[in-house]
């Protein structure tokens, strides 16, 4: 999305939808970070869990590619690495221009502080974390990136205004069944955009940071939708390009 679509009025719009009822104070951050920074919910940008914002690692790619980001390298800190206990360490370096001297930022992960959903992939969560907290020194964000502090799924269930609101309808018998709404939204996109329905259902299970899509709350899933809608109708052929970048055993699966 271009900085200049990127509105504080759409921004609110689509928290209200996702998230209800926001405080002002929230909201004074949000506008903040939007004229500021230039992020946008729609695109994945900021999440919000327990009444803070937090920015994703795409938001951060997003705002080093519109800053014109000369590059970022990274590497494996040894002395603090243990690979045989799933213990990584990493070190990334940002540079703004090709003569800036760059902006540091350490990551670590290990199995007691990441999700047991990515339990095997501490590797590269030690390296996104790395640059996370990079990018954010070299472009100022005070906010924390999401995977700093972990899955987001399991925050977003463990918060009970969260978990309310994610509770699906019960029918006439008592029985919890799925909202049509979001579902049905979801396969008209699909339809209108002419996409491929297994390899959005494995780039929303990636989204979602779940192992499977029927473990993802209404409000990821309703997330992923508008993010979906958004990136279809700016630039289908780069959400083309995302959704064919799965292996293709990933594919031929389900």
């Amino acid at each position: 999305m271009d900085k200049k679509l990127v509105t504080f009025q759409c921004n609110r719009k689509i928290a209200s939808r996702l998230w209800g009822r926001i405080s002002p104070t929230t909201l004074r951050n949000l506008e903040e970070l939007t004229s500021e920074y230039s992020l946008s919910i729609a695109s994945g940008d900021l999440l919000l869990l327990d009444g803070r914002w937090y920015i994703t690692h795409t938001g951060l790619l997003r705002l080093a590619r519109r800053s014109r980001c000369a590059g970022i390298s990274v590497r494996p800190v040894a002395a603090f690495s243990a690979p045989s206990s799933q213990r990584w360490a990493f070190e990334a370096t940002v540079y703004k221009s090709r003569k800036c001297r760059g902006f540091v930022g350490y990551g670590d992960a290990n199995p007691s502080n990441v999700s047991a959903r990515v339990h095997g992939a501490e590797m590269r969560m030690a390296e996104t974390r790395a640059v996370n907290r990079a990018l954010r020194k070299a472009y100022g964000i005070g906010i924390c990136s999401v995977e700093e502090i972990g899955s987001f799924s399991e925050r977003t269930k463990s918060s009970p205004d969260l978990r309310k609101r994610s509770r699906q309808p019960a029918d006439g018998n008592g029985n919890a069944h799925s909202s049509p709404t979001v579902r049905d939204r979801l396969c008209q996109l699909i339809r209108q955009h002419q996409l491929d329905p297994t390899l959005v259902k494995w780039y929303a299970i990636d989204f979602c940071d779940v192992k499977a899509l029927r473990d993802a709350t209404r409000e990821q899933v309703e997330n992923f939708v508008v993010h979906l809608a958004d990136w279809a109708e700016k630039d289908r052929n780069a959400l083309l390009c995302q959704l064919n970048s799965y292996p293709s055993e990933k594919k031929g699966a389900a």
